[in-house]
């Protein structure tokens, strides 16, 4: 019950995230005794909200506390995933945790159904029956990292990416989500898969380290193209276009000449004009 509350205040109030406001530290208060593997996703969102999820991601929280307790408890969980508008798969999981990133809850566990490591949506779990048969997680487990490392498998292209540089540099600067970092011979290697190399190609070149694209084609042209776009911009084939001189007496407000009709200017005066614009604003 705590925990849908918090989840429906923290989705719907604009001062939850204020712990000086009634609301606020009304939660704060309800943190504090909640357990901590509850209250530490929610304390996340709390601290980032983001945007309020659409209605179709919305969650259950009585599923969600169901998944949490699960977890805490370290019990086998038999659930019910939905994969499509009309097509559900029964699942026999163990629950590692329950981690909420961009806006989205997202189960984290061993699927015996799979035999694999899997990270389920929990606005597509429609039901979940808790077991009696205990597991151990994985030792250590960093829940967001496991996650993040897992949702940038699987996809179409292949990555292989050397940093020159060390682990720590590299770690800086290159997110989680984008793959996996392994220490390797001459710097840092990234694994990972995408399904937009353009977009992964404009990411890696956000980084200020020394990188080598290996074994990625698709990435390698990504790559290629990008860096001859940069370099035509940095060697423009024409001259800037040349800004004219303002006139001795020159009224930019007044028309461009004095035969214009009246009933051709228009000037707005609602947000965005140049009347209603504050000073300094972009134009």
């Amino acid at each position: 019950e705590a925990l849908g509350l918090v989840m429906a205040v923290l989705e719907g109030h604009r001062d939850a995230a204020d712990p000086t406001e009634i609301v606020g530290a009304a939660l704060s208060k309800i943190l504090r005794v909640l357990p901590q593997p509850v209250a530490e996703p929610l304390r996340a969102v709390r601290r980032d909200p983001g945007p309020p999820p659409e209605e179709s991601r919305r969650v259950d929280a009585a599923v969600t506390g169901q998944l949490v307790e699960a977890c805490t408890r370290a019990r086998r969980v038999h659930l019910t995933y939905r994969l499509g508008p009309e097509t559900e798969r029964p699942m026999e999981v163990d629950p590692w945790a329950v981690v909420l990133r961009h806006s989205r809850w997202y189960l984290l566990g061993f699927s015996h159904t799979r035999q694999a490591v899997r990270a389920l949506r929990v606005d597509r779990i429609v039901s979940v029956f808790t077991t009696s048969q205990a597991f151990t997680p994985p030792p250590d487990l960093d829940a967001l990292r496991a996650l993040e490392e897992h949702l940038s498998q699987g996809w179409r292209h292949p990555v292989e990416v050397l940093f020159r540089a060390s682990f720590d540099d590299t770690a800086r600067w290159v997110p989680r989500s984008l793959g996996r970092l392994e220490v390797a011979e001459g710097g840092v290697l990234l694994r990972a898969t995408t399904d937009n190399p353009e977009w992964y190609a404009r990411q890696l070149a956000v980084t200020p380290l020394d990188f080598e694209v290996h074994g990625s084609p698709t990435l390698v042209d990504a790559v290629t193209a990008l860096a001859a776009r940069l370099s035509r911009a940095a060697r423009p084939a024409r001259p800037a276009p040349r800004v004219p001189e303002a006139r001795s007496g020159y009224d930019p407000r007044a028309p461009e000449n004095e035969s214009e009709s009246p009933r051709t200017r228009v000037i707005s005066t609602g947000p965005g004009s140049t009347r209603s614009r504050s000073r300094g604003a972009a134009r």
